[in-house]
């Protein structure tokens, strides 16, 4: 089942899909012009979800947040319930306050999130899904806030959970997390172009130190490797589904010299661009 609600004046979506067979997303082929954030659910086993080309366990009852350009195919999609919005529909980065998930359950520098739901949670998420499709169907004046309002119960929900399975360290104070979520905010907007720390703790008035022991108690990651993978990440998609040279992909992402980034992007990952790009392009034949 696949039930939208699209506004035609503001050009807000939103879909709800249940249980379709052939629900995938191909960001950079067939579903690039849709710029929508999903929140996937597995409503049955364990099953693999491969995302930009990386093999993925997806537990039973287990929610998965993901990003508008990552491409995404379940081994069994028809056990997936999903919504789906774009940004005129619902905009997290204008309304962090409410839901406080930006820079965490979306653009975070975080691992792939998978947010377990125990039986009670399911059935709240269950009783919740099916006010929105009893909503779906109302198409009166006030459709949009009902709908409104349940998508942001959904996001407040599933963050506050995430919260609590992957924050564990009680230092991380709220303000904390707040530059953290801030600073994954402004790499994802700026990663293209700056690539150092000092950037990003100059804009948000804190040093290096402070950023790197904010991080080191929350991923351990440091904030010079938040920035790499992101830029490694983006290079990955554009070698994986583009047909850009490594030289095109290198000033894309804000490198000048070719040979320095492909220097970068072998330390980084073991290859070569052109050797990915080969890996890869083999790997997809196999599996087709």
């Amino acid at each position: 089942m696949e039930l939208h609600y699209i506004d035609p004046i503001s050009a807000g979506e939103l879909h709800l899909t249940l249980h379709e067979v052939n629900f995938d997303r191909l960001f950079f082929q067939r579903d690039r012009k849709d710029k929508f954030l999903t929140i996937a659910w597995n409503d049955g086993p364990a099953q693999a979800v491969t995302i930009d080309g990386i093999k993925y366990q997806f537990p039973a009852q287990t929610i998965l947040p993901l990003m508008v350009n990552q491409t995404f195919t379940f081994e069994n999609p028809g056990q997936i319930i999903a919504w789906q919005y774009n940004r005129n529909f619902y905009c997290i980065v204008d309304h962090d306050k409410e839901v406080s998930c930006v820079g965490f359950l979306f653009y975070g520098s975080s691992e792939t999130m998978f947010i377990v739901l125990d039986e009670q949670q399911q059935k709240k998420l269950h009783l919740l899904l099916q006010v929105f499709m009893d909503e779906f169907e109302d198409k009166d004046a006030i459709q949009r806030d009902m709908l409104q309002v349940m998508l942001k119960r959904l996001i407040i929900i599933i963050t506050r959970l995430a919260k609590q399975q992957y924050l564990k360290e009680q230092a991380l104070t709220e303000d904390k997390l707040d530059v953290l979520r801030k600073f994954n905010l402004m790499v994802e907007n700026n990663y293209r172009k700056q690539h150092t720390v000092q950037f990003y703790a100059d804009q948000l008035n804190k040093s290096p130190k402070t950023l790197a022991n904010y991080f080191a108690l929350y991923n351990h990651k440091s904030p010079l490797t938040v920035i790499q993978d992101r830029i490694i990440m983006e290079a990955k998609r554009l070698l994986m589904y583009t047909d850009k040279s490594a030289k095109e992909i290198a000033y894309d992402l804000g490198y000048d010299d070719a040979a320095y980034f492909s220097n970068f992007f072998k330390k980084q990952t073991g290859f070569a661009p052109s050797d990915f790009r080969n890996a890869k392009g083999s790997l997809h034949s196999t599996e087709q």
